[in-house]
């Protein structure tokens, strides 16, 4: 069986990506691989010092790289529609979305706009963005959005819990990051099931990165302050992780693999889904669940105003038809 990695990547000049959080991490890895197959990268980021920090990385890395920086807190629904608009005013293509930024497993708190930092991040910030960039990746063909989600949405049993979904009454940092990765793979499932429904060419793709070493366990660790966990990490670090540039490789391979249509959920192929070369993963029936997705995305539009118009007018162009 063959192993897809950045090697299988085609040449992408004329083609233009957005990374969430690619100043790092898998996102940082992510640019890198694109760019050094000549896609023009925007590099969406919180701080911009450290975009341009990575933005230098990358450039030496890869002479004739071809980035541009924005500034997008996904916590903020402000600065994701000033995003979203500067993007829409300058660019009249978008091929690829990766919605790869996060944060995980920290202790509550509330973003400006009251939502649940881990919830408003990983999911609202991702659904807004998407929503908002939709006229541009419509209007792109065969762009593609892939979300990125994790092994650890296995701590939300399934369920979201819509009753308390910011954890006002009771709160566990892992299971509000394991809520918030199954939303965001129940509305990639979700987006592609519309997108669908309204003949386009643009597709939805889930991604996880099995367990990579990145930020993202040590900025948890620190704020949980736990020797316990500390330990626990170390030792699933030494024999169960792999690198970033490996964690990269399945969004990647969603975004990027002429064999997938769309709905896929794509992540490492090895041992318990931790490590290895991107492939398409079963689905898991417990996750496989429409209805509370259509929920979840009707609340969803709700809370942030992100209605996907452009989506809902296409499809009732298809049914004219």
């Amino acid at each position: 069986m063959n192993k897809w990695t950045v090697n299988d990547i085609p040449d992408l000049h004329g083609r233009v990506a957005l990374v969430t959080g690619a100043n790092s991490g898998l996102g940082l890895e992510t640019t890198r691989a694109l760019v050094a197959r000549g896609a023009h990268v925007i590099m969406a980021c919180r701080s911009l010092t450290k975009a341009r920090q990575a933005e230098a990385e990358i450039k030496q890395s890869v002479p004739g790289a071809s980035v541009e920086l924005a500034q997008l807190d996904l916590a903020s629904q402000a600065s994701v529609h000033e995003c979203a608009d500067t993007i829409q005013h300058t660019h009249d293509r978008l091929d690829l979305l990766f919605n790869n930024a996060g944060v995980m497993a920290i202790p509550r708190r509330e973003t400006p706009d009251g939502f649940e930092a881990q919830f408003a991040t990983n999911y609202l910030g991702h659904f807004a963005l998407t929503g908002l960039l939709l006229p541009t990746l419509l209007s792109t063909p065969h762009s593609r959005v892939v979300t990125l989600t994790s092994i650890a949405r296995m701590f939300a049993h399934g369920r979201i819990d819509f009753d308390d979904l910011n954890g006002k009454h009771s709160y566990d940092r892992s299971r509000a990051y394991g809520q918030s990765k199954l939303a965001t793979l129940l509305f990639a499932d979700e987006l592609q099931r519309r997108l669908a429904r309204a003949g386009s060419t643009t597709i939805s793709v889930s991604a996880h990165p099995g367990y990579a070493r990145t930020e993202l366990q040590s900025t948890s660790q620190a704020a949980s302050g736990s020797i316990l966990e500390r330990f626990g990490e170390a030792a699933m670090r030494l024999f169960m992780s792999q690198s970033a540039q490996m964690g990269a490789l399945p969004q990647l391979y969603a975004a990027l693999s002429p064999d997938l249509q769309g709905g896929e959920r794509t992540g490492p192929d090895g041992l318990f889904a931790l490590r290895g070369y991107p492939h398409v993963e079963p689905v898991n029936e417990q996750e496989e669940n429409p209805r509370t997705a259509a929920r979840l995305w009707d609340l969803s539009v709700e809370l942030t105003s992100v209605d996907y118009a452009p989506l809902q007018t296409r499809q009732s162009r298809e049914a004219d038809v």
